[in-house]
């Protein structure tokens, strides 16, 4: 193709319309390893069991679950105390008087449901077949079909989620304690919706365009911005002033006419530029009178709803500073708004950055059942810790302490005197996750897990019991039943991994190495192709994120969770080695391991990946250094891109998805960097684009047209890759967004398609 002297040259592919050398032939046959890595893009649907979703039953000890659904639908009843499991159901006997009513042979082999509701205090059973409802009743086995009820009907007992264009909820509800009412905003008002009569109550009418009573779902999509007073006749819920906060252009290319839509950005504001501005109320159900609660004359702050205490004497909520170093905890009067502090955490850094405020930091906070005490979350020390204050904010007593993080706190047992949590608290493995629990004078700590890896917890409503779901990157999931004590009764359920042995899967190898400031430890995976010869030369790829709100080694379990964290072990299959690694200033290594990120955001990353690259090279004689690739979306995206520019001769082809390139365009960037006029340098030298000339190596990068954050960011990167005369690749994805980097379909088909031909392309394995 030709090129005309001092121009840049690129690629571009946009939507299915391809050019360049990402085009792969659909009728093409695939490779070996082609294959195999579209495999083991699936790995966790070739791994099965190992996995429980109890459903409690009345004595709080009990439990159900199902397995082998749909086909062969067994459920048990699991009974710890007596440490029994057995089949709910006699599948035989139920299908036989089932056919009877059916008029023929249900469906399936085994139960022809997996759900379904106990009534009648657990003497019978309301399940669903062929759109059909019917009860069982459990001594006799008779059944009986149940009229279905009308639309209107099921539409009083459910509570709505209305979703705009697939996109975030623009309805939800909550129901109140005595189940009479749904809460919930509609077109910037609140509403109620009775259970009963299913009549709306509008509540408010005062609510505008971007200024009415707010939606407020957090990331999670959990309705706790609207909460009912524990008598069900108040709902404290926040109001929120959007107007002034900068709105970005969403193009819909695909409609008969371009259509163009202004939506607000995904954390509301760019660095130093207006922010929504938080207000909380408290309004009557039967008077509809409005209080607006005092948070003070602080314009800039960020509100979150904890709840009530049991005696609806005070509402509950955390209120933190734009700066986020400043975080309090307060309590307000349902009857005048007044308000009082009962405990202030600093931090010279940050507390929690806003990002994650609205739904880790209610994770600070467990309310004992007294309604006079709670237990509080601070990394105060350098460390995350547990403490036990009253509702006075006085401290009674510190209950963990050591060189630790904890994690979260599972569940309290006041009758006992025991608190029940999670932490990384193994010294020689520190990302693996364990439970432990602690009595409320701060002694008697003890470990209740012993395998290696991460474990997951469910505890049972009675605190008697509890699953422990638990596996590691080379170790399958199971699930084992225990006492709160820690002691095993049995082991529930264990995953078939059969299905790998075919795809020749060999175990990822963990590691350890030094950063970049020779001291700090550094933890990471590194993955083989399945047809690894030590003998050989293999190109290296790494797949990072290196966010400062989340760490990826601690999510390696057997089965890789996440967007895209089963991509290092895809990707080896084409043959690469692979590897991902958590860096300084990424979270649950302590508050000075993160703190390496503050005002030095994109400054110490890079060194500590290309670190942990050489020294993984060292020993590693089958690793081509001079063949590296690296992968990343969104921060991922932007350390990608960042890893060409600031190590061009490590890093030769880098693929970033949705990327970040700068930082001045995300208020989400102030807690690590603050605000730009107080670290112009550090801002500056974030950018990537000030880097764009030192670009040699090939670049992708891959972003949506409705992408409210990662298509401004990617056009700013290719105009200064243009201006520096530097060739990129761009895949243009019509229609796609920020939170779906695999989409479904032909355009996700098409994704990881481009990915794997483009690393093969310029890496050739």
């Amino acid at each position: 193709m030709f090129r005309p002297k001092g121009t840049a040259f690129v690629s571009l592919v946009v939507g299915l319309m391809v050019s360049g050398p990402v085009v792969h032939s659909q009728e093409a046959a695939l490779s070996e390893r082609e294959a195999m890595y579209y495999r083991y893009l699936e790995f966790p649907s070739l791994v099965k069991g190992g996995s429980i979703q109890p459903n409690w039953m009345a004595d709080g000890s009990s439990f159900w679950y199902a397995e082998g659904a749909p086909a062969n639908t067994v459920i048990f009843k699991v009974d710890p105390r007596a440490n029994t499991k057995s089949p709910l159901f006699d599948t035989a006997r139920l299908r036989q008087e089932l056919k009877a009513v059916l008029g023929h042979e249900p469906p399936y082999q085994g139960l022809p449901f997996e759900e379904f509701t106990f009534v009648d205090g657990e003497q019978a059973v309301k399940f669903s077949v062929e759109n059909r409802q019917f009860i069982l009743q459990l001594d006799s086995y008779t059944i009986a079909h149940v009229p279905p009820l009308s639309e209107e009907e099921q539409n009083r007992l459910v509570p709505q989620i209305v979703r705009e264009g697939g996109d975030w909820p623009d309805m939800m509800e909550v129901l109140s304690p005595d189940g009479r009412w749904f809460g919930g905003v509609k077109e910037q008002n609140l509403w109620l919706r009775s259970t009963v009569d299913g009549r709306s109550v509008q509540l408010t009418t005062d609510g505008v365009e971007d200024y009415g009573w707010d939606t407020g779902w957090d990331y999670a999509w959990d309705p706790v911005w609207l909460s009912w007073s524990p008598d069900g006749f108040k709902v404290a819920v926040q109001r929120v002033d959007y107007r002034g906060v900068e709105k970005v252009p969403i193009i819909h290319w695909l409609k008969p006419i371009a259509e163009v839509e202004w939506r607000r950005q995904y954390f509301g504001a760019i660095a130093g530029g207006r922010i929504p501005q938080s207000e909380l109320w408290i309004v009557d159900i039967l008077s509809k009178r409005q209080l607006r609660v005092d948070t003070g004359e602080e314009p800039d702050q960020y509100l979150s709803i904890l709840g009530w205490r049991p005696d609806g004497s005070e509402l509950l909520f955390l209120q933190m500073n734009r700066a986020c170093n400043k975080l309090d905890l307060m309590a307000a009067n349902p009857a005048t708004g007044a308000t009082r502090v009962i405990l202030t955490e600093t931090q010279k850094t940050f507390v929690m950055p806003f990002t994650e405020f609205w739904t880790e930091g209610r994770t600070l906070f467990t309310l004992l059942e007294d309604g006079e005490r709670f237990i509080w979350m601070s990394e105060r020390d350098g460390w995350n810790h547990l403490y036990l204050y009253d509702l006075e904010g006085n401290l009674l007593r510190r209950l963990t302490e050591g060189t630790f993080p904890v994690l979260r706190v599972v569940a309290v047992d006041e009758k006992a005197g025991r608190v029940y949590f999670t932490a990384h608290g193994d010294q020689q493995r520190l990302y693996d996750t364990h439970f432990y629990r602690v009595n409320m004078e701060g002694k008697g700590f003890t470990r209740l897990t012993e395998a290696t890896g991460q474990h997951s917890i469910q505890f049972s409503r009675s605190k008697e019991f509890f699953l422990d779901t638990h596996s590691g990157v080379d170790r399958p999931p199971v699930v084992e039943l225990r006492r709160a004590d820690g002691k095993l009764l049995q082991t529930l359920s264990q995953a078939n991994f059969d299905a790998l042995k075919e795809l020749k899967w060999r175990s990822p190898e963990e590691f350890v190495v030094k950063a970049a400031d020779g001291e700090t430890d550094l933890y990471g995976t590194l993955y083989k192709p399945y047809d690894f010869d030590p003998n050989k030369k293999y190109p290296v790829i790494e797949v990072i994120y290196a966010g400062p709100q989340s760490s990826w080694v601690v999510r390696q379990t057997f089965t890789p969770g996440g967007r895209y964290q089963g991509y290092p072990l895809a990707l080896a299959q084409l043959g690469f080695i692979t590897f991902i690694v958590d860096g300084r200033g990424t979270p649950e290594r302590g508050k000075e391991f993160q703190d390496v990120v503050y005002a030095n955001f994109g400054r110490n990353e890079i060194p500590d990946h290309v670190a942990t690259l050489k020294q993984l090279a060292e020993k590693r004689p089958y690793m081509d250094l001079s063949r590296v690739g690296i992968f990343g979306y969104s921060w991922g995206g932007y350390f990608a891109i960042r890893a060409l520019l600031l190590a061009p001769d490590i890093y030769h082809v880098g693929i970033a998805g949705a990327p970040g390139v700068e930082l001045e365009s995300d208020a989400g960037y102030e807690p690590y960097m603050g605000l730009p006029h107080n670290n112009k340098e550090g801002y500056e030298y974030g950018s990537n684009l000030r880097f764009a000339g030192k670009l040699t190596g090939k670049l992708l990068l891959i972003y949506g047209t409705s992408d409210w954050y990662a298509a401004s960011q990617t056009m700013k990167m290719v105009a200064a890759l243009i201006r520096a005369g530097k060739p990129y690749d761009l895949i243009v994805m019509p229609g796609q967004d920020h939170l779906s980097p695999f989409p479904p379909g032909s355009a996700r088909t098409y994704f990881r398609e481009a990915i794997s031909r483009y690393f093969q392309e310029h890496l050739k394995p």
